[in-house]
């Protein structure tokens, strides 16, 4: 959406398009780069409901596409989506996301630890790989690996010990063809539950 920037709120700025003015809900970043009178280009979402059209802005492609990803995750409304944006950069909720920082989750208003829990399990595969820096240099994270963690969570949400899930996973790990892609994660618990059963 490209425009004249004609009103500025506190978490809603309105753009002149055609002659008709449009009220985007922004996050502070974003708003905090605008100016009253001056052009402007926001990346927008609309958000369609039975008694309403609400339209969000973004600085980029990239933080909308992020957003509209969260909204896929179980509880998620854009309200939330957004709101996780305002707290993080999308590298950073990718990043946050792909490394199970739930802590790091938990630091946006209305996200609690299970659902931290519950938007990395649901959004590690469809975020891909992500490149982080750490003490070795960058190291990327994510997808093929991404499975071991989503089946120790699963594991010890069963009632396994984390030692046990630990095992478990280190074992399926090592039966794994390493030079193919892993099967999905459901086919990968229930061998790691056929396993925990033979220990019993």
């Amino acid at each position: 959406m490209r425009g004249q920037v004609t009103a500025i709120g506190p978490d809603t700025v309105v753009v002149e398009v055609g002659g008709v003015g449009l009220a985007l809900h922004c996050s502070p970043g974003t708003l905090a780069d605008l100016r009253v009178g001056a052009q402007t280009r926001l990346a927008a979402s609309l958000v369609v409901r039975e008694d309403s059209l609400t339209l969000y802005g973004f600085a980029d492609d990239d933080a909308k596409s992020l957003f509209e990803l969260l909204q896929t995750a179980s509880g998620v409304g854009p309200r939330v989506a957004q709101s996780i944006l305002a707290v993080h950069s999308p590298d950073a909720v990718r990043v946050a996301i792909a490394t199970a920082d739930t802590a790091a989750l938990t630091r946006v208003p209305g996200i609690g630890k299970k659902g931290a829990e519950r938007l990395v399990l649901e959004l590690r595969d469809k975020i891909g790989a992500v490149a982080v820096l750490d003490d070795g240099g960058v190291t990327t994270v994510g997808g093929a690996h991404v499975w071991q963690e989503q089946v120790r969570q699963a594991l010890t949400g069963l009632g396994w010990t984390a030692r046990d899930a630990d095992s478990a996973v280190s074992a399926v790990h090592e039966s794994l063809d390493k030079s193919a892609d892993p099967p999905p994660v459901p086919a990968l618990l229930k061998q790691a539950i056929r396993m925990l059963g033979r220990t019993r």
